[in-house]
């Protein structure tokens, strides 16, 4: 007579039998798929915005079996053996880990709110005071734009001409119009001569520039608006993380051993 299993035997079996399934998502052809790999691809979908559900989870794990499946059969012909194959997978071995690298180190040198606060401080320096609403008319020569400074000081529209005549892509179908800014934002020779008009006023005379010859015309000033700290520190905070990142890979590069 065959031995009786005790009931906490079957119960131990039992028991022993869930877990594994709960370890693994499924068995294919013999091979356990375990769970993790629906996780990690879950947590990868979550992380780019996507929500996870039920119907989305049921998905993944589909994925997670038919992608078994292939590899299985990969391996059977033996496609993993190629020299090709090998040479893709240590490529894609290592752009894994340079990722983590990155991530790892972006985690352990977070940018402080007081690195943010000093680099906002340098944008308003940089950028407070006046801000100037002009338009300009951008010509290749000196007497083309005498002509148009006659032309403006005897009633034809600066900005019709600057439609008609501008060289300036931006802003000649604009009627020259550049816009507010910061005068530091145009060259030397260009900002120099436009902070000195008043109002209204357009240059007397063509200024010189390496794009050419420009007439300039001031419409206003203002004080500079500038956004506020919390508008700009996702910005900021990125922008940093960058050039951390950006010195770590150069820090590496500079000290390793090349030969």
């Amino acid at each position: 007579m065959k031995p009786i299993l005790s009931i906490a035997a079957v119960a131990a079996l039992s028991l022993t039998s869930s877990l594994a399934f709960a370890q693994n998502v499924a068995v294919v052809n013999g091979k356990p798929v375990p769970s993790s790999r629906v996780e990690m691809l879950a947590t990868q979908l979550a992380k780019s915005g996507r929500p996870v559900n039920d119907e989305v989870r049921a998905q993944i794990k589909e994925e997670v079996i038919v992608r078994e499946i292939f590899m299985q059969e990969a391996q059977k012909r033996g496609l993993s053996t190629s020299e090709d194959v090998k040479a893709q997978m240590e490529l894609a071995r290592q752009t894994i880990l340079i990722r983590e690298l990155f991530a790892d180190f972006q985690k352990k040198n977070p940018v402080s709110d007081a690195e943010i606060k000093a680099e906002y401080d340098k944008f308003v320096a940089s950028n407070a005071g006046k801000e100037y609403k002009a338009r300009h008319i951008l010509v290749e020569k000196e007497d083309e734009a005498k002509d148009i400074i006659a032309k403006v000081k005897k009633g034809e529209k600066f900005d019709e001409l600057a439609k008609k005549l501008s060289k300036d892509p931006g802003s000649g179908s604009k009627g020259g119009d550049l816009d507010w800014a910061n005068a530091s934002s145009y060259v030397a020779e260009f900002s120099q001569a436009m902070i000195k008009l008043e109002k209204g006023q357009m240059t007397a005379e063509p200024v010189k520039s390496q794009f050419g010859w420009h007439v300039i015309q001031l419409d206003d000033t203002r004080d500079a608006k500038l956004p506020s700290m919390d508008e700009l520190k996702p910005q900021i905070k990125q922008q940093m993380e960058q050039q951390k990142l950006a010195k770590f890979q150069e820090d590496l590069r500079t000290a390793a051993k090349v030969k």
